[in-house]
């Protein structure tokens, strides 16, 4: 399933859909009883996930079977709808992923000037829940807050049953699905207070989406290709095999006496390509447009909007 958060026709309020082809089909429209949001269905646990899997996969075979036009009352053609991150407001922050994968770790190790070491042990940081923003919209850029706004280009994954000290034999079950995600930075920032949390999260830094893809349909996620473009030029490529630590690792290691719980997001980490690692240094600039991919799940097009200072 690829789920997705949505507003179509006269009504502004998101709603819960799956995408089927090039349509959105308004899932309460065709479950009544479903949950309204994807955090509800998250949380609702794995029997209501079958369940609906399986009236969503009845509803799509009755309709191909069926006159044509038939139940498209309930479905919105994509290009016309507005689209909202899968998880709108995360009711936790985003746990992220810093330096997982070797090359991301090495050329930021040569931009500070600093010996290149790979991490031991995963280094999570968190983006503020105010953060996430859709998978279309602008990224509001304040020049008197940053001036080096910079990519990231990233896989995201969606916890669906929570835990505490999770074994990593078991880690990948706890796992709901999958999303990209872009850790937009404002590195001055990262670099002035001396951590990372404030230049990670200014208002509208995580783009997320444009869907959640359950586990049963991406498969796995250490085999996909990730890339990112700005205004069409190809910045960042690699391969989720690349990482230094696997999803399971993750989850393992984060839920170590911290309870994960349904619907925690966790950014995994970036390739090399970054902009503040570049020679020379490049970093955003107003109307550039950022493109982020997965492979198996979509891209996010985003465009960086400067105020008018």
């Amino acid at each position: 399933m690829k789920y997705v958060t949505f507003a179509a026709g006269n009504t502004p309020e998101p709603r819960l859909g799956v995408v089927h082809g090039d349509r959105v089909i308004d899932l309460r429209s065709v479950i009544p009883s479903a949950p309204p949001t994807l955090i509800d269905l998250i949380r609702a646990g794995a029997t209501v996930w079958s369940e609906v899997g399986a009236k969503i996969d009845a509803y799509v075979r009755t309709t191909a079977a069926s006159a044509p036009g038939h139940g498209r009352s309930k479905e919105y053609p994509g290009q016309e709808v507005r689209w909202y991150a899968p998880i709108p407001h995360p009711p936790k922050n985003v746990f992220c992923v810093g330096r997982n994968y070797a090359g991301h770790a090495a050329e930021s190790a040569r931009a500070r000037g600093a010996e290149v070491k790979i991490p031991k042990i995963p280094v999570f940081f968190t983006k503020a829940p105010t953060s996430v923003s859709g998978p279309f919209d602008d990224i509001p850029w304040e020049r008197s807050v940053t001036q080096q706004v910079d990519w990231e280009a990233e896989l995201g994954a969606i916890i669906g049953i929570g835990g505490r000290n999770i074994r990593k034999d078991k880690a990948m079950s706890h796992v709901f699905g999958y999303t990209v995600i872009n850790d937009v930075t404002a590195r001055d920032l990262q670099n002035s207070h001396l951590q990372w949390f404030k230049g990670k999260s200014l208002d509208a830094f995580c783009p997320m989406g444009p869907y959640v893809v359950t586990t049963d349909e991406f498969g796995d996620p250490h085999t996909k290709g990730i890339a990112l473009r700005v205004n069409g030029v190809l910045k960042q490529q690699a391969n989720t095999s690349d990482m230094i630590f696997p999803v399971d690792t993750l989850i393992e290691s984060l839920s170590q006496g911290l309870t994960l719980e349904p619907g925690d997001i966790i950014a995994t980490g970036t390739p090399d390509g970054v902009g503040f690692a570049r020679t020379p240094p490049e970093f955003l600039q107003d109307g550039d447009i950022m493109e982020t991919e997965v492979e198996g799940i979509g891209i996010l097009r985003n465009r960086v909007v400067a105020d008018s200072r």
